[in-house]
């Protein structure tokens, strides 16, 4: 008989592998380094400068225009408000500069600035008219005034004709604002007609 030759089973080893890095949604991340990109340089940190005010005096004279308050008045509101201020402002120049007539044209451009600024646009054409009145009116506290009432009138004229720069120059300002109000609004005016839709 014959006899089978059995070949004893061969051994052979593994590789041992190393574990693969767990894949899919359970799997941790695995954290790259960051390579830097060719050509890159380091990057510079970009000093920002705070904004700083204009300091120019015509900014300023803006910011504080806007901050006062915006009324509408009407003509005779204006005339009202000038003359009252006129009034007051005479009054405490007599009381503190001893009736000094150049401080008195000095207050009364602001005055004229501001009576301009708060009429309203219907009766913008008023406010040259009511401020060289209110300017006449604030006087008669502080012109120099002789006996009776002819004395006051020739007093006040002295005081109107003496004062004339700044009856002329807060007119001027008055009338200066009332035009750049009225082309604005005309602009503005302009600007609606064309943005309607035609009918």
């Amino acid at each position: 008989m014959e006899q089978h030759r059995t070949r004893p089973p061969q051994y052979v080893p593994r590789r041992s592998r190393a574990p693969l890095p767990p894949q899919g949604r359970g799997g941790a991340a695995v954290a790259r380094p960051a390579v830097p990109r060719a050509g890159a340089g380091p990057r510079r940190a970009v000093a920002v400068r705070p904004a700083t005010p204009s300091g120019s005096p015509v900014a300023r004279g803006v910011r504080a225009l806007r901050a006062l308050p915006n009324p509408r008045l009407t003509g005779l509101g204006s005339g009202l408000f000038c003359a009252a201020v006129m009034l007051v402002l005479a009054f405490l120049d007599e009381l503190l500069f001893g009736a000094s007539l150049t401080v008195y044209g000095v207050l009364f451009v602001p005055v004229s600035l501001l009576t301009a600024l708060w009429v309203r646009r219907g009766d913008l054409l008023t406010a040259p008219v009511v401020v060289p009145i209110a300017f006449a009116v604030g006087l008669v506290p502080v012109a120099e005034s002789g006996e009776g009432i002819g004395g006051r009138l020739m007093g006040l004229v002295t005081a109107l004709a003496t004062e004339a720069g700044w009856l002329y120059g807060g007119t001027l300002v008055a009338g200066s604002t009332v035009i750049v109000r009225r082309i604005r609004l005309m602009r503005r005016r302009a600007a609606a007609a064309r943005n309607r839709p035609p009918a």
